[in-house]
């Protein structure tokens, strides 16, 4: 028999519900403040569904747990509520809402930045994870890999009281929404992605030494980082979205010039 928690929650599915209502009310109102229709990630009991459904708009809600689908489709009215798994359903929605489960916040947050279609998602996930995405205390690779293309904001932290069962750490809610005039083309996506993660691991002390190490010539590192705004001895995770986005600009114009001699 599968383990189940106290509140009827299954561990394996990673179901940690969210029972306050000032929490549940929080996210509602960030919802309410964006446009259009709305995809719920992980429905569980529908706390957060029936919430939402006020609104008034186009939602749907979807959970993996098909014995609870099939109770919210006779308890909550104002939302279409389906069987499918977060990790597969299309994230097309503007707006994506939902308490993530730990155990699968940072997969779904890489679906989420490739996905295309969606503006806002506003998003309960581990502490941790949340103050990363955000940048608190420096960006992290994943975060400055987005960042021409998405904003992200740190809001409230939620004790792990605050669930059922109780997680081993607290949760936090995360916003994030698409820019609507990329720093970066999109088309240029994937050689941007490639040049922070070779920046982010490589040595070095500090900004200037690690672009040398990955091939950059002197002098275009000092007139980037100076037009850039970025000091030589910072590191990767002091860089702003716009300063990653000009040191792009800048480095990648001499590599492709260089290649064009």
């Amino acid at each position: 028999m599968r383990p189940r928690s106290h509140t009827g929650g299954r561990h394996e599915l990673g179901q940690n519900f969210l029972i306050h209502r000032p929490t549940l009310q929080r996210i509602t109102t960030l919802t309410a403040a964006t446009d259009g229709p709305i995809l719920e990630i992980g429905a569980g009991d529908g706390a957060l569904t029936r919430h939402l459904a006020r609104l008034g708009r186009d939602l749907r809600a979807i959970d993996i747990d098909v014995r609870r689908v099939d109770r919210l489709r006779s308890r909550v009215h104002g939302a279409s509520i389906h069987h499918a798994d977060a990790m597969h359903e299309p994230l097309t929605r503007p707006v994506i809402v939902g308490n993530i489960p730990f155990h699968l916040t940072t997969p779904l947050l890489r679906r989420l930045m490739d996905a295309e279609g969606w503006q806002h998602a506003i998003l309960l996930t581990q502490w941790e994870v949340a103050r990363k995405r955000a940048g608190v205390g420096g960006a992290t690779m994943m975060t400055a890999q987005a960042g021409p293309w998405y904003t992200f904001r740190l809001h409230d932290r939620v004790p792990a009281r605050h669930f059922r069962p109780m997680p081993a750490v607290d949760g936090g809610i995360l916003s994030i929404e698409r820019r609507a005039s990329p720093l970066i083309d999109h088309r240029e996506r994937r050689r941007f992605e490639r040049f922070v993660g070779a920046v982010f691991r490589s040595p070095g002390n500090g900004i200037r030494q690690i672009l040398r190490g990955i091939g950059h010539p002197p002098q275009g590192i000092v007139r980037a980082l100076g037009e850039a705004g970025v000091a030589r001895a910072a590191l990767p995770r002091d860089l702003s979205p716009a300063q990653w986005a000009c040191l792009w600009r800048l480095l990648d114009e001499g590599v492709r010039r260089k290649g064009g001699q």
